[in-house]
């Protein structure tokens, strides 16, 4: 009886862990309800539509390898814009690179439906939104260096630099992972059952001490 409970939650525990959906060679990193905000400074004259100080991505559904967004970005005036997108890892077609494939490493490839494949050049540890990361990094094309948190394919930095401006933008808050200020409610749960899983763990030693010290006795 205890074994089968003990093997139950096991399995509970390596289930919650499975947060990404593996396409063909494709793995999506992100899921729905996930959300990102950006921090973006500018100097130079940005064009129009480019004059933004923040922003806020958030994953509203994934279709396969497609990623619909709803986007937020607020500019210097004070106004807002809002739009929804669909991403399509498969096909390349990713507008600046906001996602890419998940689980990528340092040589490996991905389309973007604008420049062609893209190669990963970098991989480090680095502190995005309070906390410790393995990112990725590759230059693409208008000279920009990009960033991406390597579990989720998400972006969290990227410099821009264009003949009039350069942009920089780089993560202020996410959901995606536990900081070192809050836990998210699947950190939680994953606490709790190991809590309960040490819990009984104990019990099941502390009754096989019991019925030992008894065969002992008799």
């Amino acid at each position: 009886m205890f074994r089968k409970v003990f093997s139950v939650l096991i399995v509970l525990v390596l289930g919650l862990g499975l947060a990404s959906a593996v396409h063909g060679d494709l793995t999506v990193g992100v899921k729905k309800g996930d959300w990102i905000e950006y921090a973006i400074t500018t100097t130079g004259t940005p064009s129009e539509g480019h004059d933004i100080n923040w922003s806020r991505m958030e994953v509203t559904d994934i279709q396969g390898t497609s990623i619909i967004v709803y986007i937020t970005s607020r500019f210097i005036n004070g106004s807002t814009a809002n739009f929804n997108s669909t991403l399509n890892l498969k096909t390349g077609h990713l507008i600046d690179d906001f996602i890419i494939p998940a689980n990528l490493k340092s040589g490996d490839t991905f389309l973007d439906e604008k420049v062609g494949k893209v190669t990963i050049t970098n991989s480090e540890q680095h502190s995005y939104s309070g906390a410790m990361r393995t990112v990725l990094s590759a230059y693409t094309s208008q000279s920009t260096y990009i960033i991406w948190d390597q579990a989720t394919g998400v972006s969290v930095e990227a410099t821009s630099q264009l003949p009039d401006y350069s942009m920089h933008t780089i993560i202020e808050e996410t959901n995606m992972w536990q900081t070192t200020q809050k836990l998210d409610m699947t950190s939680l749960l994953l606490i709790s059952v190991a809590v309960i899983i040490a819990i009984i763990g104990t019990a099941l030693l502390a009754l096989r001490y019991r019925k030992k010290n008894r065969l002992i006795k008799k």
